[in-house]
C-alpha cells in the first residue's frame, strides 16, 4: 500500500480531487461566503497549517510524530498540546510520558519555541451500551478530553478549528464528546488510522491504531468531523544512518540520533502521517469524501467501515507525496531560525 520516500506517490485520485479545490476556490473568489484570504483551505483538507492543532500518541520512540510536531509548532503553526496515551502496544503510561518528556526537553534545551508538555491521559476503553447508542456510552472524564474541550474553546474559530492529530486509540477524543456534545463545532480529527480497502470502495478502520478502541472509532467518525489519512511510508529514510552527521549540534539534534535506530520500519507505523496531512498541504494530493455505514459490534474488535460517497461527510486520505515528508523534515531542521527563540 505504500512506498519507501522518494518520488513516488501513494495510493490513488488526484484530478479530480484537484478540479474540486479549484472549483471551491473560485466560488470563493466570485463573492461567495468564503474569504479567500481566511477560510478557503490552502490544500484537499478542511484545514492546513493555519489551524491551531493538538497531537496524540502512546510510545515516543517508534516513529517521528512528535518531532513533526515539534518542528511544524516551532515554523509558524499552533502546536497547542500534547497527550500521552498508554495502549496495547504501549501499556506504560509512566515510560511513554517519559520519553515524551525527554523529547519536549531536547526541544527546549535546542532554541526552540511554542513547545508544549506532554501530559498523561489514562482512560480505559469505551464500553458500547447495550441499548447501542452512542449517547448512552459512560464517559471516562479523562485529562486529555478536558485538554481537547479546553483548548477548543481557546483557540478555535468557526473557520479555523482545532485539529487533533491522533495516531493512537481515539477513546479521549470520543470521550470529549460524551462530556460536551459541542466540541464537535470545534474540532476536526485527522488520524494516522487503517487501511484503505483494495478496491478502492472506502477503507477499514482497523490496525494501525483504529482496533484499540473501536466503538472510540464509532463515536468519532458518526460525531466529528473526521479525516482518516491511510497511507504511510517507509519512515526509516527520513533519517538514514547516512545522514546523522548532518544533524544539529544541539539537543534536539542529538535526541533524534540517539532515537534514529530506534524507528520502525514497517510502513503502517509512520504515525506522523497524521500531522504531516493537517499541516503541510502539499503533502496530500489524492481524497476521498466517505460515509460511515452501519455501526457494528464493538465488542468484536471489528471497527466501522467507511464506504466511498462523493456526498459522505468525511474525508479520507488516499494518496501523498511521500518525498515531502523527509524533505520538509529536514528543511526544518536545518534552518538556523528554527533554534533561535531562546538564547
Amino acid at each position: 500500500m505504500s512506498g519507501p520516500l522518494g518520488s513516488h506517490v501513494l495510493g490513488r485520485k488526484t484530478a479530480s480531487c484537484c478540479v474540486a479545490v479549484l472549483a471551491m476556490g473560485l466560488l470563493a473568489c466570485e463573492g461567495g461566503t468564503l474569504d479567500a484570504g481566511s477560510d478557503t483551505p490552502h490544500g484537499l483538507l478542511p484545514v492546513d497549517e493555519r489551524n491551531p492543532f493538538l497531537v496524540m500518541n502512546d510510545g515516543y520512540s517508534d516513529n517521528w510524530q512528535g518531532e513533526y510536531a515539534l518542528l511544524l509548532g516551532n515554523s509558524g503553526s499552533v502546536l497547542a498540546g500534547i497527550i500521552v496515551k498508554d495502549s496495547g502496544p504501549w501499556p506504560s503510561i509512566d515510560y511513554n510520558l517519559a520519553g515524551w518528556r525527554a523529547m519536549v526537553e531536547a526541544a527546549k534545551a535546542g532554541g526552540m519555541g511554542n513547545v508544549p508538555d506532554p501530559i498523561p491521559s489514562v482512560g480505559a476503553v469505551l464500553v458500547q451500551p447495550a441499548d447501542g447508542e452512542i449517547d448512552s456510552t459512560q464517559p471516562n472524564g479523562s485529562d486529555g478530553a478536558h485538554l481537547i474541550i479546553d483548548a477548543s474553546r481557546r483557540l478555535s474559530l468557526p473557520y479555523r478549528p482545532l485539529v487533533i492529530a491522533s495516531a493512537t486509540r481515539m477513546t479521549d477524543i470520543a470521550d470529549a464528546y460524551l462530556l460536551d456534545h459541542t466540541v464537535t463545532d470545534r474540532v476536526v480529527v485527522v488520524a494516522s488510522l487503517g487501511t484503505v480497502m483494495e478496491d478502492g470502495g472506502g477503507a477499514v478502520m482497523g490496525a494501525p491504531n483504529g482496533e484499540m478502541d473501536p466503538w472510540a472509532d464509532a463515536i468519532v467518525v458518526r460525531k466529528f468531523r473526521y479525516v482518516q489519512v491511510s497511507t504511510y511510508y517507509n519512515q526509516t529514510a527520513d533519517v538514514p544512518a547516512s545522514s546523522i552527521s548532518n544533524l544539529p549540534t544541539n539537543a534536539f539534534g542529538a535526541w533524534i540520533a540517539s532515537k534514529q535506530s530506534k524507528i520502525w520500519g514497517d510502513n503502517l507505523a509512520a504515525d506522523q502521517v497524521s500531522v504531516l496531512a493537517a499541516a503541510v498541504p502539499t503533502f496530500v494530493v489524492g481524497v476521498d469524501r466517505i460515509d460511515v455505514g452501519d455501526l457494528p459490534d464493538a465488542s468484536a474488535g471489528q471497527g466501522p467501515l467507511l464506504r466511498a460517497d462523493p456526498n459522505g461527510g468525511n474525508w479520507l486520505v488516499t494518496q501523498a507525496t511521500s518525498s515531502l515528508a523527509a524533505t520538509r523534515f529536514w528543511q526544518m531542521l536545518l534552518d538556523p531560525s528554527t533554534f533561535s527563540a531562546y538564547p
